[in-house]
């Protein structure tokens, strides 16, 4: 079945992964809270270090132990494009900095405060930001690589759809080293006709723009295109056909789904040195 054949109620069921997890406000996002807070509080941490001059345009910058010049994950958080702190999210550089890779989260504007293409140009930002002060933060500006979950995994793809050069003249073309998008929506028509696009207010025109199934991407970096085996249909769809679209011979997509997880706790996953899927995302950026 694909995303046109489903009843518009079907279809709210598809994308809206909250209605699959009543415990979503009261256990998921105070749980990911407060865990993140506990390793705040003892990393070693730079917080809200500015990368443009919007208010939300910072980023935590979560350094690997005992790197000099260590590989670095730039993690761009969900909530489809409306919500959340990278606050919330900072549990996720755990394990990762205890193995020797930085984790960078930045802070993106939400919609409806601006249109859902200013994102990924944050984003942008972001990256060429991380690139330009790498030696200041300890990280090796030649093992740069984006990572995000749900829209952050929409960012990571646009991201990977980047001609750098033409962002600024200083930056290179192969600035970003691999990718690994998390349940991400590679193509935004049918969040169109659901209520979540009550706060992004896209018309078909924007959602053609925005979607990365319509951006190939500007280099052969690998990429792990991940999706939680309990996630809806229409995920996995999007996941299979952005891997099927874009992968070649000479550009590695992996496609890869996260057993018994759905849409939430594959982040729990992903913050398990012991699972598969923290290993699979530490042998790519340690490759």
């Amino acid at each position: 079945m694909t995303a046109h054949q489903y009843t518009p109620e079907e279809l709210e069921r598809q994308y809206n992964v909250r209605l699959a997890r009543p415990d979503f406000e009261s256990v998921v996002i105070p749980g990911w809270t407060a865990r993140s807070a506990r390793f705040r509080a003892g990393a070693n941490a730079r917080i809200d270090m500015a990368y443009g001059a919007q208010p939300r345009e910072q980023l935590d910058v979560f350094a690997a132990d005992g790197a000099a010049a260590a590989p670095a994950i730039v993690f761009f958080h969900g909530g489809y494009w409306q919500r959340f702190d990278k606050s919330v999210f900072s549990f996720v550089a755990e394990p990762f900095v205890r193995r020797g890779v930085s984790v960078v989260l930045p802070n993106y504007d939400l919609c409806p405060a601006v249109r859902i293409g200013q994102i990924p140009e944050q984003a942008r930002r972001a990256v060429a930001w991380v690139w330009r002060n790498a030696r200041e933060l300890s990280i090796d500006r030649n093992r740069i690589y984006v990572m995000g979950h749900s829209a952050g995994g929409h960012i990571t793809a646009m991201l990977m759809a980047t001609r750098w050069p033409s962002v600024a003249p200083d930056l290179p073309g192969d600035l970003v080293k691999g990718a690994i998008p998390i349940s991400g929506l590679f193509e935004l028509e049918p969040l169109r006709h659901t209520s979540i696009n009550r706060g992004l207010g896209m018309d078909e025109e924007e959602a053609a723009n925005q979607s990365p199934m319509n951006h190939e991407p500007a280099t052969c970096a690998p990429q792990l295109v991940v999706c939680g085996g309990k996630e809806s249909a229409e995920f996995h769809r999007q996941s299979d056909a952005y891997a099927q679209a874009f992968s070649t011979k000479e550009r590695r997509i992996e496609r890869f789904t996260v057993p018994s997880r759905d849409h939430m706790d594959e982040l729990d996953d992903l913050a398990d040195a012991h699972a598969t899927f923290f290993q699979k995302v530490h042998a790519l950026v340690t490759a």
